[in-house]
């Protein structure tokens, strides 16, 4: 097919030369992919290479602490994906002897792998005739044969998805998957689209129709939420208490200073009262964080808080008291990394602890 082989040839003279792409087993490729959904190349390239020097194999990463795991990842966001790569390899470890399943089917049981994660792993690591589609192989195709709607449009996806399984190459599926990526990610850009250096212009329907720019229609978003959160600095003898967040929703699982979140007229005393589940003996105000997030506007606002006694968890999964020494050890989200940086720098304690904002 003319299409195939023009984008094919392009793609062996242009390719990126990306560390993924010299990688001979499937693990290095699934980390890859799981990083790079909604991060861009330039951010994960420092992250995989840590992560891969630190966990080698599916099973290192299956043994390894799930703390370990988060600690690596942070300032990389959406944990979620962290835990389910924690999750999948443990599942890799017991039921397939820590080799990948070859066939996305089987790969699609697995904790994180949804339809993109498993058609990537199985064309690019085990040479499957399998589809993907993400947003930069959804613009390509959109374009190519325009195909109109916003992202996210659930008839567009359906349309989208199929073409690609209808293009899907029997030969070279994973670099012919891969072109489709790198096309979209440094010519058919959503603004600025190069199509004179495109080596399917001949082909694209929009760029026949002068349509480029207007396909896809841009997504609609909603607001962004604001939260407001209260945050205890805690020192008793040397140590910061930290609290473990639940394993599901915002930062889930990761290390955070105490926090309790401030609804309009909520007071930070009240709320930290409640969290702790007894007043503070003395609460003054240190400073405030701001970090805009994916789908939220979050302000920490924190507190130097005194407790007497025992603390009980509350919502979190664990309350420690942690040397100042191991806090940089422990995985914390970038936001609240950030919020203790400007207290210990403050206070003359440090000026940035070890492992502190990635980027």
């Amino acid at each position: 097919m003319p299409l195939h082989d023009a984008l094919l040839r392009w793609f062996d003279r242009h390719q990126r030369d990306l560390p993924w792409r010299q990688a001979k087993e499937p693990y290095p490729i699934w980390l890859s992919e799981v990083m790079l959904q909604q991060t861009q190349v330039a951010t994960v390239i420092p992250y995989y290479r840590r992560f891969l020097a630190r966990f080698p194999t599916v099973n290192d990463l299956a043994n390894a602490p799930l703390d370990d795991v988060l600690s690596q990842w942070k300032g990389l966001g959406y944990y979620s994906r962290a835990r389910n790569l924690h999750r999948a390899a443990k599942a890799i470890a017991e039921k397939h002897h820590g080799q990948l399943p070859s066939t996305a089917v089987e790969l699609l049981e697995l904790p994180g792998f949804g339809r993109y994660t498993a058609g990537a792993v199985a064309s690019i690591a085990f040479n499957q005739p399998v589809a993907l589609v993400d947003g930069n192989v959804a613009r390509v195709l959109a374009r190519l044969y325009a195909v109109e709607g916003a992202t996210g449009e659930k008839l567009r996806e359906a349309k989208l998805w199929a073409k690609a399984a209808e293009l899907v190459s029997l030969e070279r599926p994973g670099d012919w998957n891969q072109a489709l990526m790198e096309l979209g990610a440094t010519v058919c850009l959503p603004k600025g689209a190069r199509c004179g250096e495109c080596p399917v212009r001949d082909e694209c329907q929009a760029q026949a129709t002068g349509r480029v720019e207007a396909i896809p229609a841009p997504k609609v978003r909603a607001p962004r939420k604001a939260l407001r959160w209260a945050v205890a600095f805690c020192e008793r003898d040397g140590k910061l208490l930290l609290g473990q967040r639940p394993a599901k929703g915002l930062f889930g699982g990761l290390w955070e200073l105490p926090s309790a979140e401030l609804a309009a007229k909520s007071t930070a005393a009240a709320a930290l009262t409640k969290l702790f589940g007894k007043k503070p003996r003395t609460l003054t105000r240190l400073g405030k964080t701001h970090r805009t997030l994916t789908h939220r506007e979050l302000t920490l606002e924190v507190y130097r808080v005194q407790l007497t006694g025992a603390v009980a968890a509350g919502a979190y999964q664990a309350l420690e008291w942690v040397p100042h020494a191991e806090v940089s050890k422990r995985g914390m989200s970038t936001a609240m990394r950030s919020a203790l940086d400007d207290v210990l720098t403050s206070s003359g304690k440090s000026r940035k602890p070890a492992g502190a904002r990635a980027r």
